[in-house]
């Protein structure tokens, strides 16, 4: 089979799966298929609330249909799958979104067709969790009656530079024939251009690595900050300080959210776990960042007590709720974190976010956003996301908001040093 032989299906259109469909949707016909019908509805209409696609760029998909039946997959040949694989509760993995889009998919899979999972797994996931659920939904034998890729996403949700086209592409399959229309199907649509991995379970191993490595690389970031707090010394200059040899890797402290740096590592040491290996350095990472809303809070408070600012019933606005900065995305955000610590010393919280969704605040974590800024109404302000709204604000305005004795904890260095009372 030719790869210009293949109709297309995207099965999840989030953050990751709509930019894919919308891309291929420009040169051949392909079906976005979600199972939200109010997601489904929204893209009929040329809305996407992800903000990742505009309705310009939506519009000139003229060959992307969305549905969200599944017999109007039964027409194509070519699965593409971009579900969400988060952990539970426990710090597993949950592969019950990637099992049930296979359940799916597996439904509709025929002789000659080709499944490629997106999805950041462990390395295995696919052949070893995927493709028993194919195989029994389908009644086909892999590697015989149908095929797999494996072509892990690389979007960078809210980034407006690196866009999915400009990003390289790690690309797979389960034979070489298989992998090289694979490869060639992406390469219909990523200038960036293509890396072919030899095998699925080497390109699941480097997607998972990547986000690892970014993980422990703001842990570092993360215990330097505490260590040069206690020395009364500026991470910010220590770094850029650091920064000016020509082989120093860049980093930052900060809170990890979203759908993978905070998550993908979990991934990773469940594996090495199952075959005897008890991971130290990325655990001690996790552990570190994990705590990272406890180390804030308790540092606001202190400083509060040290200005005699009365703990229980203060008034403290939380800038942001957003993972990251200038996009809508709620996903693990460790904000929430920090609120409900507040909460939890009695404290009167506030939180603004112009790029939240006011909906899902509340739906998922029983936030009311506020809409105003009032002048001289608070006793502390954290920054914890980088919205270039509360940089263009400036540090007058951010500090109007406040009674005369006021501490400002600037989380992402939106401030000058000394317009802030504390940072990382």
């Amino acid at each position: 089979m030719n790869h210009h032989d293949f109709k297309l299906a995207i099965i999840g259109l989030g953050y990751v799966g709509l930019p894919l469909a919308v891309e291929f949707g420009r040169k051949r016909k392909v079906i976005g298929f979600d199972i939200k019908q109010e997601r489904i509805h929204e893209l009929k209409s040329g809305h996407d609330s992800t903000n990742e696609v505009t309705p310009e760029e939506l519009g000139a998909a003229g060959h992307l249909t969305f549905s969200n039946q599944i017999q109007d997959l039964n027409i194509c040949n070519c699965y593409i799958v971009t579900v969400p694989t988060p952990i539970d509760e426990y710090k597993r993995p949950d592969l019950a979104p990637l099992i049930s889009a296979s359940e799916i998919v597996g439904k509709a899979l025929k002789k000659g067709d080709l499944v490629v999972y997106e999805s950041t797994v462990y390395p295995g996931a696919t052949e070893e969790d995927c493709v028993p659920v194919l195989e029994k939904f389908s009644g086909l034998k892999f590697n015989q009656d149908f095929y797999c890729g494996y072509s892990p996403e690389r979007i960078n949700p809210g980034d407006k530079e690196h866009r999915l086209t400009k990003i390289k592409k790690i690309t797979s399959g389960s034979t070489p024939e298989i992998a090289d229309l694979v490869d060639s199907l992406y390469s219909d649509i990523i200038t960036a251009g293509t890396y072919k991995a030899s095998c699925i379970k080497v390109a699941e191993a480097a997607k998972v690595i990547e986000n690892t490595q970014r993980d422990l690389n703001i842990a570092l970031g993360n215990e330097l900050a505490i260590i040069f707090n206690k020395m009364g010394i500026n991470t910010e200059e220590v770094l850029k300080a650091a920064g000016s040899k020509w082989n120093f890797l860049p980093m930052v402290p900060g809170l990890v959210g979203g759908h993978c740096l905070g998550v993908d590592p979990y991934y990773l040491t469940y594996k090495a776990e199952t075959i005897g290996y008890s991971p130290e350095i990325i655990l001690a990472g996790r552990r570190l960042n994990d705590s990272m809303a406890s180390y804030v809070v308790a540092q606001l408070m202190e400083q509060m007590k040290k200005r005699s600012i009365q703990i229980q019933g203060a008034r403290i606005l939380v800038m942001g709720l957003t993972f990251k900065e200038n996009c809508p995305d709620l996903r693990n955000t460790q904000v929430v974190d920090i609120i409900t610590e507040l909460g939890d010393n009695n404290c009167d919280i506030d939180v603004y976010d112009p790029w939240a969704n006011i909906e899902d605040a509340k739906s998922w974590f029983n936030i009311a956003l506020i809409q105003k800024l009032k002048p001289d109404t608070y006793d502390s302000v954290i920054l914890a996301t980088k919205h270039h709204q509360f940089e263009d604000m400036g540090a007058s305005f951010i500090r109007s908001l406040c009674r005369p004795t006021n501490i400002i904890y600037d989380l992402k260095y939106i401030l000058k040093a000394d317009e802030s009372d504390l940072r990382l």
